[in-house]
């Protein structure tokens, strides 16, 4: 490989992006089509918005609504991601969510049920997919911060981050003889719309007056994402990339009003 410019490109590549009608994931898939790949996208919520995005970057986009806890609405959506774009280079696993509240207040249906959007939608999405890529293609598990800290009001969400973690290591050992990477980036103060009502849940505080860079954008998380996606990583795997602002540099700091720090 020459390393110019030209390798942080997508060009002629296939991805998709679950959880891409909004945030990340939309940020995400459009970034992708702006370096040149098609991309298959998935969804609950309406993703017309990406969808016209990646068509206005010149390039195709196959659409999905479907829940990816589901497992034959995954298996059937690849599919046809498979069929219209071609075998596959990039799986972006984005789909995620969480709620508030202490672990002992969480009933089974409610435990299970993050364990599902955190868990099932990577491990759903890597099982289809996997057999439909192609050799050298890359996976890119979106995790959280919260996977390397205590998450009070979090922990089954903290719990399934950490196991996506994990999960990641192993595959990237497993998937090696195919030169499959798989890495993931753990983001932080990347506000998404319908995080308010967290907020308002830990008490309505400034977090971005928490985090040494502030807040940052969907686009800062999707510029790494990209990153895994090309050959610019081609001997990085089983890694994770802290796209967070420097919380998880941080510890526990947090910064004074005069902008010293303390413990």
């Amino acid at each position: 490989m020459v390393l110019d410019p030209s390798v942080a490109l997508l060009a002629g590549k296939t991805a998709v992006v679950t959880g891409a009608a909004r945030g990340i994931g939309a940020a995400t898939a459009v970034a992708f089509a702006r370096f040149g790949a098609d991309v298959a996208i998935c969804d609950k919520e309406d993703q017309s918005e990406t969808a016209k995005a990646i068509e206005e970057a010149g390039r195709k986009a196959v659409v999905g609504t479907l829940d990816v806890r589901h497992t034959d609405a995954v298996t059937d959506f690849l599919a046809r991601a498979h069929a219209e774009l071609g075998p596959l280079d990039i799986l972006v696993n984005n789909a995620g969510g969480g709620f508030w509240s202490p672990f002992l207040d969480i009933r089974a249906k409610g435990q299970q049920a993050l364990v599902d959007e955190n868990f099932t939608t990577v491990t759903n999405v890597v099982r289809a997919g996997v057999p439909l890529m192609n050799d050298g293609g890359s996976i890119v598990n979106v995790t959280s911060v919260e996977a390397h800290r205590a998450a009070p009001g979090f922990a089954v969400y903290a719990a399934m981050k950490a196991a996506v973690e994990q999960l990641t290591k192993s595959l990237a050992l497993e998937l090696s003889p195919r030169r499959i990477r798989v890495n993931c980036v753990a983001p932080d103060a990347i506000p998404t719309p319908g995080d308010e009502g967290l907020a308002e849940a830990v008490g309505g505080v400034d977090y971005g007056e928490k985090v040494p860079l502030g807040l940052g954008t969907p686009d800062d998380c999707a510029a790494p994402i990209v990153f895994l996606a090309s050959a610019m990583s081609g001997f990085m795997t089983g890694t994770t990339l802290h796209v967070d602002g420097g919380t998880d540099a941080a510890s526990g700091w947090t910064r004074r009003p005069d902008g010293t720090w303390t413990p």
